[in-house]
């Protein structure tokens, strides 16, 4: 990429640098994981479960992102995500769906490379079971 500087300009890029926290890619990959059909929760049964205790607990955080782990470095990132999926969804399709999604997410966001997102299904919801405590993401 060719930079362009007119005469008398300053280049802002040079004037400062920018990090972003682990949190942050974390919370943007739940969100755009969480929007493709056929995901019916991120996070394991347990993951869900020590969340919704966390939220309980005073100072114990949102534990609003289960099922998300990032690994940020100053141009790159990597993001595995644990789903659930809905019952009668091609789970390859939405896995794709998701990767995409959160790839075109964090980079359009961030401006990080997006080297990986490993998606394990760890569980189907099925029509006629109870919502126990899953909380859908959206």
């Amino acid at each position: 990429m060719t930079e362009v500087t007119e005469h008398g300009s300053r280049n802002a890029g040079t004037l400062g640098r920018t990090t972003i926290a682990d949190n942050v890619v974390t919370k943007i990959a739940y969100l755009a994981a969480g929007d493709v059909v056929g995901v019916h929760a991120l996070g394991s049964g347990l993951a869900r479960s020590v969340g919704e205790l966390r939220k309980r607990v005073p100072g114990g955080g949102s534990g609003g992102t289960h099922g998300v782990r990032v690994e940020v470095g100053e141009k790159q990132t990597a993001i595995d995500l644990d789903i659930i999926a809905e019952y009668g969804e091609v789970i390859p399709d939405v896995a794709r769906a998701v990767r995409e999604q959160v790839i075109a997410a964090i980079e359009r966001m961030t401006g990080l490379e997006v080297v990986e997102v490993n998606i394990a299904v760890s569980d189907v919801k099925l029509p006629d079971e109870e919502e126990e405590t899953t909380e859908r993401v959206r």
